[in-house]
């Protein structure tokens, strides 16, 4: 298909569509993170739209067709009214027996990082390669961190994220080195 799809890079998107940082903001607030030039710079090249929609708590086809919409393209699933996105609902699975807090030998804060100019996912990289095998790094963040979790998922980190009352979110990432 041509145009915007799910898998399309945020990077991508701010490059070739005049005003996109704006429409990805005005769709979505969660999305003025994108006003931070290091998480352009960093996240945007590997994040997808699906990605984004995830950390917007969106479902990832209404995200698409908004933004296909928004630059004259046709949306995917115009008149859709049942939306199967495997990748909106989160998997909720049970703390897993490798998740306890006594096991943490770092925690960072995702926001704090961003409002520091530095790059989330490569301050958790640095970070886990200083822990001990098998302990843990706690990272907390206003927002579901989809493309660091998918990229230490498919590194071989296990990852574990639970979301509080409050919207925060705590992923867990076991050192593995």
């Amino acid at each position: 298909m041509d145009g915007i799809t799910l898998e399309t890079k945020i990077a991508d998107l701010l490059n070739d569509y005049d005003g996109m940082k704006a429409i990805l903001i005005a769709i979505n607030p969660k999305f003025k993170k994108l006003n931070n030039p290091v998480l352009r710079r960093t996240l945007g090249r590997i994040a997808t739209v699906r990605q984004a929609a995830i950390v917007g708590g969106m479902n990832p086809t209404d995200l698409v067709d908004q933004l296909r919409k928004a630059v004259g393209q046709e949306p995917i699933c115009e008149g859709c009214e049942i939306r199967n996105d495997d990748c909106f609902v989160p998997e909720t699975s049970p703390q897993p027996d490798w998740v306890n807090e006594a096991n943490v030998a770092i925690t960072l804060d995702a926001n704090a990082l961003l409002d520091a100019d530095k790059n989330p996912l490569a301050e958790v990289r640095k970070a886990l390669h200083k822990i001990p095998k098998g302990s843990l790094l706690k990272l907390i963040a206003d927002f579901q961190p989809e493309p660091l979790i998918e990229s230490f998922q498919q590194e071989g980190f296990p990852t574990w994220i639970s979301e509080e009352d409050d919207g925060i979110y705590t992923t867990f990432i076991q050192s593995v080195q």
